[in-house]
């Protein structure tokens, strides 16, 4: 299998020394402070730099509670969720996996800590999904990762900015083709988003998608492609029957929402 990595790596405490490479605060459990996470305050819409990420992947190498006070700390910054979701957890993800693929974390550590970002994103749904609620879109929508994906936090986060959207969202990690398939075809959609990591299944992909389209009880269905394949080899993805999609989640949100019909009317 083979496996698209973005980036280079940025070298982490080793995995022995993660504890100790933290703050005094993180060590010892105490709730973590503005001065903390970053130092001075933040003005506008500032951007959380590689220091900050840094210690909130620390913080997720320790445990929730942990990762759950950096991130309140940049709220107490004023940091929007939205700025949070996009400038601090998206690359503190991409960092575990470069720690990761340059041997820095075993896979164990890698996992624990990654399934603590994607739990903080389900702990702050609520308040996400009205920090700028819009109003509802008549279009659904279903999310799929690839068949047998390990990883599903940036399709959770997409169907989230689709949700504040208005969007009514379906999101699927189907473990096999079978299942794949079972989910494309399980009800009315308006829209199919496939997230794809690796080129484990492209040429089934490539196979599959015309046959599910032209089954589909929606004759005008729509589906696009993204996720990290999408980023570092969009022309693998060229052979596929859908739209190829490398931006981050609200840009993908904006310009699927605007090419739906009757957008206009309803985004006036």
């Amino acid at each position: 299998m083979s496996q698209f990595n973005i980036e280079t790596a940025q070298s982490p405490p080793s995995a022995d020394g993660v504890r100790q490479a933290m703050p005094e605060a993180l060590r010892h459990g105490t709730p973590v402070g503005p001065r903390l996470v970053g130092g001075t305050s933040f003005t506008g819409q500032s951007a959380l730099d590689l220091g900050q990420i840094q210690i909130l992947a620390q913080a997720c190498l320790q445990g929730l509670d942990a990762a759950r006070q950096v991130v309140f700390g940049w709220q107490r910054q004023g940091q929007s969720l939205e700025n949070i979701y996009l400038q601090g957890i998206t690359p503190c993800a991409r960092l575990l996996g470069e720690w990761w693929c340059a041997d820095r974390l075993d896979f164990s550590m890698t996992t624990i800590a990654s399934a603590h970002l994607q739990q903080l994103l389900h702990e702050f749904s609520s308040e996400f999904l009205q920090e700028a609620p819009q109003q509802r879109q008549p279009w659904s929508l279903l999310l799929l990762t690839e068949p047998g994906a390990q990883h599903s936090m940036g399709l959770f986060m997409l169907s989230e900015f689709f949700k504040r959207a208005g969007w009514l969202v379906t999101v699927g990690v189907p473990q096999d083709v079978t299942e794949f398939k079972r989910l494309f075809q399980s009800e009315w959609f308006d829209v199919v988003g496939i997230s794809v990591s690796t080129d484990r299944h492209l040429d089934t992909l490539a196979n599959l998608l015309p046959s599910l389209r032209q089954n589909s009880d929606n004759l005008g269905l729509r589906v696009f492609v993204g996720g990290p394949l999408a980023f570092v080899a969009p022309e693998r993805l060229q052979g596929l029957t859908a739209e190829v999609l490398a931006e981050d989640a609200p840009a993908t949100v904006a310009r699927i929402t605007q090419s739906m019909p009757g957008a206009v009317a309803n985004l006036s």
